[in-house]
Order: structure tokens, then sequence, then C-alpha cells
């Protein structure tokens, strides 16, 4: 998840334009504040990716425990693969 955050451009991106608002430069605990608004937005961040990761195993086995979804699942993806396929297929360069 570190790595993932890190990697993502759009969170430095955030830090640079977002956070500094919150912040007056010449204050003495300028950096101090920096770090704490970083921590409260790294904990949210880490809050939210536990729920999407409880989430979606609640869905793998509602999927896995179900052949027929599964089936429908698989055709659906099917589905959509033939349909973006058609697409390319009818695009011009």
């Amino acid at each position: 998840m570190v790595l993932m955050n890190l990697l993502n451009p759009k969170l430095t991106i955030f830090f640079v334009a977002f956070l500094p608002q919150f912040v007056q430069p010449d204050s003495p605990g300028a950096l101090g504040r920096m770090l704490g608004l970083g921590a409260v937005f790294t904990a949210t961040t880490l809050v939210v990716f536990v729920g999407y990761g409880l989430g979606a195993a609640a869905v793998r086995r509602h999927v896995l425990d179900r052949p027929r979804v599964a089936g429908w699942l698989r055709r659906c993806f099917a589905g959509s693969f033939l349909a973006l396929g058609l697409l390319l297929a009818r695009a011009q360069a």
C-alpha cells in the first residue's frame, strides 16, 4: 500500500496543492502541522482501503460459493470483451 501511494502522482499533487492551504508557512510548527495532516490523510486512506479489501473478500466468497453466479460473471466478462473487440475492429486508424 505504501508503494502504491508513493507511485501515485495524484497523491503528490494533492499534498503539494491542497494541504499547504491549511498551514501558514511562517508559523513555527509548519512542518509538524504538514506531517500531522499527512498522517490524518494516510490513516483515512488506510481505513478506506481496509474497507475495500473486506468488501472484495465478501464478494469473492459470495461468487466462489455459488457456481451459478461465477458462470454469469464469466459470461458478462466474455460479452464485454467481445463488445470491446468489435468496437476496436470498427475503429479507424
